[in-house]
């Protein structure tokens, strides 16, 4: 499949579009481009006009990502009564089943048809920030099941991180901020950066039965680097309110992330940049992405940001600590932990 960049927007040539589907066409920063102000300029008009679009030209090479898929469906193939043996803990650190995951509780009849595995900051039992709701060791499988996995996603992590921190410092620059804003040690210094793998299992979503591969929902950090086999799902939904509301189908792109924007960026924001609604629908196939989701530190306090509030235009969202805003979103869509433990008995 040919595709070229044109008005600095992905097209996809002979780009076969899911039936019922509209291809929603997003703009395309190329973090390898010395013009700047031609990427700030596009990452504006990405924010502002759907909060999602491509990164090319990442640094992270095809050969890696593809070992990181890899070692994915690796995991994802064990048996489940080995993959129940690293189910996440209190931390949010481990395997989550099929259905363990409920985005939108108004329409979906039962948990998300994806199975995953979180993987985050890691800082070793009894060491200073361990105590911290989202800080602590990983739950890694076994090295004789699965050798090499531990140390293929950490690499992943960091290397993430590291793209993440170049797009954000893009993003600054579009909300008119120093460069570096988000480099301080309350922010993206000591971020909450979690890795997980998803894994869709194959079944057809149906929305009038309340059947989804993932319900419709919004992240809730700062933003979340999506890398996405070639199987299409992701649909993204540019104006939440709007009755009926309208999707459009985001192509998978190979070499591309998919970047969209969280929560807490519309907060910082005050509503300029969006924080998008989208889900995933099964079409009988199945389907590996991973999404690496980027917050701020535990401390830090979210809250409207100078250059986004005037006398006319008030902050709209009052401010919050970051980890008590996750915390609760957690809990909200996660199974409890106490439900797998009866199971067991």
């Amino acid at each position: 499949m040919e595709k070229s960049i044109l008005n600095e927007k992905i097209i996809t040539e002979e780009t076969t579009v899911p039936a019922k589907s509209k291809l929603s066409i997003l703009n395309c920063i190329d973090l390898s481009s010395s013009n700047i102000h031609k990427s700030v300029s596009s990452l504006k008009q990405a924010c502002l006009d759907s909060g999602f679009f491509y990164v090319v030209n990442h640094g992270i090479s095809q050969e890696f990502m593809e070992e990181v898929f890899a070692q994915s469906k690796r995991f994802f193939d064990l048996p489940l009564e080995e993959k129940m043996k690293v189910l996440r803990n209190e931390k949010h650190r481990g395997y989550t089943p099929i259905l363990d995951e409920l985005l939108d509780p108004e329409k979906q009849i039962n948990g998300d048809y994806k199975e995953g595995y979180y993987i985050g900051v890691e800082v070793p039992e009894g060491e200073v920030g361990s105590e911290k709701p989202f800080y602590g060791p990983n739950v890694w499988p076994s090295k004789d099941l699965l050798p090499g996995w531990r140390e293929t996603m950490e690499k992943y992590h960091s290397e993430a991180l590291r793209v993440s921190k170049e797009v954000a410092r893009i993003i600054a620059l579009a909300l008119d901020l120093d460069g570096d804003f988000f480099d301080k040690p309350e922010m993206l210094g000591e971020p909450i950066a979690t890795l997980r793998l998803l894994h869709y299992e194959g079944s057809v979503s149906d929305t009038e039965k309340g059947i989804y591969g993932a319900g419709a929902h919004t992240d809730y950090g700062l933003i979340t680097l999506l890398a996405t086999d070639d199987v299409w799902g992701l649909q993204i939904c540019k104006d939440k309110d709007a009755n009926p509301q309208i999707w459009e189908a985001v192509a998978p792109q190979k070499g591309a992330f998919i970047v969209n924007l969280g929560d807490m960026l519309e907060r910082w924001s005050n509503g300029i940049f969006r924080s998008t609604l989208h889900r995933v629908l099964g079409n009988g196939q199945e389907r590996y992405s991973i999404a690496y989701f980027v917050e701020p530190s535990h401390e830090c306090l979210v809250e409207c940001l100078p250059s986004c509030k005037s006398e006319n235009n008030p902050p709209k969202f009052p401010p919050i600590q970051c980890s008590t805003y996750l915390t609760q979103r957690y809990k909200d869509t996660h199974t409890d932990l106490s439900a797998y433990q009866k199971q067991m008995i």
